[in-house]
């Protein structure tokens, strides 16, 4: 049955072996992505946001377990689908990637235009049923797709603003900006259609005057082609600029949900509250959050936040806070009145 919601995340408990136990990275997060909408995933480094991103892309390293939990897209439980299915169907198809690094993404020595050819062989929306199985790996690319495929990655490269896309085809990626290189990625992501691209952090590697545009292109796109997008971010500054909706994340936990209009006039959760209060602003000092974050290794029970929290009770560690609210969703025993001051 179709819904409104296209990537469905719950309750998805997750975490890394490693020498010294067991880091649970992912505690009971949940999240849902409509059709069509940006969501920011917004959270301090290490806090699980890129972990939750591999996980919906199927790119965990080995020593990564999940415990409990779903991921769904499009009705589809990713966790417990055939590997061979969701090599075919889902990853680098229907989600896609674009990267922190547009430098280390290609291969520098093949041409750009043999590594987009090569993913749209095995990719391309064209690519009928009988190509799969082990006969295709010495079948030749079908003419006729070939070129249907090579003309559409044109037509990629020149909306994502590539000067003339037949001369970039032949170049290699080492004579490209890291601007160029990300309007590169962003144009794969593209090209085979899919639903849903996750983009993590995909401007943390490029000057502050390219990343406004990468930005602009990554909304217009979305916008242009109906697809909806995962953005993982530290920078409530880019959510702003070009998401829908906006999940909070603090130490493997999601804390707050809301759409942007709400989430920035009237935030709920006393992190999120303090974290835009950290934001620097002009004539006045920059607050920092009080206190550390947690390690994964040994967690504060409940909400993992309630160390720092100023207006924590002895029920914010005895057990999570449940999701309140609709629209704009917290989970906070003791939400933060708009208008109301954090008490220090």
């Amino acid at each position: 049955m179709t819904t409104d919601r296209l990537l469905e995340i719950t309750e998805l408990r997750l975490g890394y072996d490693t020498g010294r136990g067991f880091a649970r990275v992912l505690d009971g997060v949940s999240l849902s992505i409509g059709r069509g909408r940006i969501m920011g995933l917004v959270g301090e480094s290490g806090c699980g946001k890129t972990t939750l991103a591999r996980a919906t892309l199927g790119i965990l390293s080995p020593n990564a377990r999940v415990e409990s939990g779903s991921i769904r897209f499009d009705g589809n439980d990713l966790l417990g689908m055939d590997p061979v299915r969701f090599q075919r169907e889902i990853k680098g198809r229907r989600i896609t990637f674009i990267p922190q690094d547009p430098y280390g993404a290609f291969n520098p020595l093949f041409r750009v235009g043999d590594q987009i050819m090569e993913l749209m062989k095995w990719k391309s929306p064209r690519r009928e049923p009988g190509e799969w199985g082990l006969g295709a790996l010495m079948t030749p690319y079908p003419r006729a797709r070939r070129k249907a495929d090579r003309e559409q990655a044109l037509r990629r490269l020149e909306e994502v603003q590539i000067p003339d896309p037949e001369r970039a085809f032949a170049k290699l990626p080492g004579e490209f900006s890291g601007g160029q290189r990300q309007r590169l990625m962003i144009a794969m992501a593209l090209m085979t259609e899919p639903d849903l691209i996750i983009a993590d952090e995909p401007t943390t590697a490029l000057d502050v005057t390219i990343q406004a545009q990468i930005l602009k292109l990554i909304r217009l796109l979305a916008t242009t082609h109906g697809v909806s997008v995962l953005l993982t971010t530290h920078d409530l500054g880019t959510a702003y600029e070009i998401c829908d909706d906006i999940t909070v994340m603090y130490a493997g936990q999601e804390v707050e949900m809301a759409p942007v209009d709400t989430f920035f006039v009237a935030p709920q959760h006393p992190y999120t509250v303090r974290l835009l209060d950290s934001l620097p602003r002009p004539g006045r000092e920059i607050r920092e959050i009080a206190g550390e974050i947690p390690s994964l290794l040994d967690p504060p029970t409940g909400c993992r936040f309630n160390p720092r929290c100023p207006a924590a009770t002895p029920e914010c560690s005895a057990a999570r806070p449940p999701v309140a609210g609709m629209r704009h969703k917290v989970r906070c025993f003791h939400p933060v009145a708009h208008g109301a001051e954090v008490a220090e």
